[in-house]
């Protein structure tokens, strides 16, 4: 009986089917080129049939057009790992079984790997995880540039410097568009603290915005060909980013050819007028119920759907913009869900933990290694002790829309207890206790870190346990709870948190091998670096976060990242804190508009640094090794350049110690003669170099006119004036092995 009914349904459903077979039109043929088939596409649509496909009708999903066989658009954060699936209208879980996936490491440790094609493998395997879940855009990455150590969204960044996040940013985006799945480079531009982050309008020279802000997204378009760019929340000239007219028409469809969508950020649209007009593409997430407003569905009352609708209607705005946002969305369409030759991907495969597990290996930076207590020597540790909050807790639940439902995370103490197996006995205490919770949107981390004792008799036990203990390996740092590293809230000072310095303070006097372990997207103060031997940097590591700080600790890999941000020693070595903006001046209107003055311009991170002679707590492009490196004398190819005109720089790096090992290269151009004010130096590139012990490998950079630029927002343009430069190669912005002088004629 069931089969006859089977049969008979088949039977109905077939003159439908035949139906929307004819009705295909012929632009779905993929040997016509995409632009045809756009305009093919675009002439067929009704009017509310574009004006639908221009804002959201979920949280995360837009209307496709079912009448010509267009699908829908789903969007997923984030940069880290594939969210999990919430409700259709609410953030709540939707409860699926199936949508967990691989955390990998936050993008402060991309950035930290310094390598190109450890980005493509990061890009290519988060983009797999995108396709296998069926998502047309990926949220992210992000590539604001790290202004305040106080910026809660830090991590998610890929550090201070623009020309390091350019190249790093572009092979990740083409790694994610492998998949078929759009990366969405986020949060253009000048999102630079959480802080009033919908609120601040942000103030600075068009110099610092063309030199700092936004080379990453220049690069992101030009370079990496990115499908999609995520609109700001903070205004810039009074426009909020995500309808901004010098943004994002001027210069990011204008002067850059950007020919992909603007998605707005989740609540980033305020104005029906702007959004038509001021280069925004897709809308969403304007309510944080999609129910509101009194409408059965008010997704269609968002500031693109009926009042766009509306203003057509009565004449007040014509379809040029219309019809230019939906070009783009077409083109999107066919760039990912329409695709016929898109891969399927895969999810929480081997492949992809391990990924995961190599890129927190080679990201993480070992900062301070005195008497060699690293790596820990099994042969002769029969007691080691770990001891801190940061070695249980579960780091991808919280820090906002990166939060993520993990097949597994394997904690720091899991990971060095795997590792050391029965060569040694692992002992564990508290020391303090931070956050004991750990949910956000409803994803549970399943831990219960309560723990009612006094901060005296935590204390207590965790000095004893280190007097007893061969090595003491303390995991602490910064979290993703609000006001550490979390979206949505700034920290509230420099140092750490829950009494974590008093402690590291006691342990260092208990024992004379201590190493610190700080896991945090974000600089601290460090009041107790004298007194601690060995001091390490590992981030928010992910899925592999123990496997990977374990494989550094005991030596099986010898740490090769470099600080993608200055540590400074006190707020005060900030120029956004020490000229005393941060985080801004409310005005006096009425309208709830905060002014962040960018006083420091072009000089941020090192650059404020070398400016102000500022020694910092830790330089960008720091990191040491397990092994010693010898850079020879750089030479150049010529004494002098025409404009227009390469010159390469060489110089040799051997590996003088006794173990395998990478260094990061890293060159800066020194301006030393300029009308405007400039500089001491600027990271104009850099090359990670791989050495077996005795090697010796010639390493050779070669840069046009343009690296030896400024801009001068006088003329709007970018110059490079005739006269002296110098290149400075070094280890770090602070250790600088060899110059060489030339000149632009």
């Amino acid at each position: 009986m069931k089969l006859i009914k089977y049969i008979a349904c088949s039977l109905l459903l077939l003159p439908a089917f035949a139906q929307a077979q004819q009705e295909v039109p012929v632009y779905l043929d993929n040997s016509k080129p995409i632009e045809e088939r756009v305009e093919d596409a675009l002439s067929r649509l009704t009017l509310e049939e574009k004006v639908a496909l221009t804002h959201a009708q979920s949280k995360f999903c837009s209307p496709g057009v079912a009448r010509l066989g267009i699908p829908e658009f789903w969007m997923t954060d984030g940069p880290h790992g594939i969210r999990p699936e919430v409700l259709w209208d609410e953030w709540e879980q939707a409860g699926w079984t199936n949508d967990s996936c691989v955390a990998f490491p936050a993008l402060t440790c991309l950035a930290a790997t310094w390598n190109p094609q450890i980005a493509l493998l990061y890009g290519k395997n988060i983009g797999e995880e995108a396709r296998y879940r069926n998502k047309t855009v990926l949220l992210g990455p992000g590539v604001n540039i790290y202004r305040s150590p106080l910026n809660g969204r830090n991590f998610e960044y890929m550090g201070e410097d623009p020309y390091l996040a350019g190249k790093m940013v572009v092979p990740y985006i083409q790694g994610v568009q492998q998949n078929g799945v759009a990366a969405c480079v986020k949060h253009y531009a000048l999102n630079n603290q959480e802080v009033n982050r919908h609120t601040t309008n942000v103030i600075v020279d068009d110099r610092a915005l063309y030199e700092i802000y936004l080379p990453a997204f220049k690069a992101a378009v030009q370079e990496g060909k990115t499908w999609a760019i995520m609109g700001s929340y903070n205004l810039y000239k009074d426009q909020h980013g995500c309808h901004n007219q010098y943004l994002l028409n001027d210069i990011l469809k204008g002067e850059w050819g950007f020919d992909g969508v603007v998605v707005s950020d989740w609540g980033g649209v305020h104005n029906t007028q702007e959004a038509i007009t001021n280069g925004l593409d897709m809308e969403f997430g304007s309510w944080t119920n999609g129910l509101s407003n009194g409408a059965s569905n008010a997704y269609d009352n968002y500031y693109l759907a009926n009042p766009y609708l509306q203003l057509i209607r009565e004449g007040k705005v014509g379809t040029k913009e219309l019809d230019d946002k939906v070009r783009r969305i077409l083109r999107l369409a066919y760039r990912t869900n329409m695709d016929r030759n898109r891969p399927y991907g895969a999810l929480c495969s081997e492949a992809h933990f391990a990924a995961a597990r190599q890129i927190g290996e080679e990201g993480i930076v070992l900062l301070q290694n005195n008497n060699n207590v690293l790596p820990i020597d099994l042969s002769r540790a029969k007691k080691i002790a770990v001891i801190g909050e940061n070695a249980i807790k579960m780091m991808t639940v919280g820090g906002g829309s990166s939060s993520l439902k993990v097949k597994y995370e394997l904690s720091p103490l899991d990971g060095i207890r795997k590792r050391v197996g029965d060569q040694a006995e692992v002992v564990y205490a508290r020391g303090y206790v931070g956050d004991p919770s750990g949910e956000y949107n409803g994803v549970k981390s399943g831990q219960d870190l309560e723990d009612n004792r006094s901060p005296e008799e935590l204390l207590a036990e965790a000095v004893a346990v280190a007097r007893e203990a061969d090595y003491v390996i303390f995991i602490g740092g910064l979290n993703k709870s609000a006001h550490q590293d979390c979206e949505d809230a700034d920290r509230k000072e420099l140092g750490l948190s829950y009494g974590q310095d008093q402690v590291i303070e006691a342990l260092a006097q208990a024992n004379k091998n201590l190493i610190m372990v700080n896991i945090s997207g974000n600089a601290i103060s460090m009041p107790w670096v004298k007194e601690v031997p060995a001091i390490v940097q590992a981030w928010y590591l992910g899925s592999e976060a123990g496997s990977a700080i374990a494989s550094v600790l005991v030596g099986d890999v010898n740490p090769s990242g470099k600080l993608p941000f200055t540590f400074p020693v006190s707020l005060q070595d900030v120029g956004a804190h020490k000229l005393g903006e941060y985080p801004g001046t409310p005005r006096n209107d009425g309208s709830h508009i905060v002014d962040q003055k960018y006083n420091e311009g072009i000089f941020v991170g090192y650059r404020w640094a070398d400016k102000q002679k500022a020694k910092p707590l830790f330089s960008f492009g720091h990191g040491l090794s397990y092994t010693t490196f010898e850079y020879g004398k750089v030479t150049a190819d010529k004494k002098t350049i025409a404009p227009g005109e390469p010159i390469t720089f060489t110089l040799t790096v051997k590996n003088t110690g006794n173990r395998e090992g990478a260094e990061v290269v890293q060159l800066y151009i020194s301006d030393k003669k300029s009308s405007l004010p400039r500089p001491v130096k600027e990271l104009k590139g850099f090359q990670k170099v791989y050495l077996q012990p005795g090697e010796e490998k010639q390493v050779s950079f070669t840069i046009g006119t343009d690296a030896l630029s400024f801009f001068d927002d006088g003329k709007h343009e970018w110059v490079a004036e005739p006269g002296q430069f110098e290149t400075l190669i070094g280890a770090s912005a602070t250790d600088i092995r060899s110059k060489v002088a030339f000149e632009l004629k």
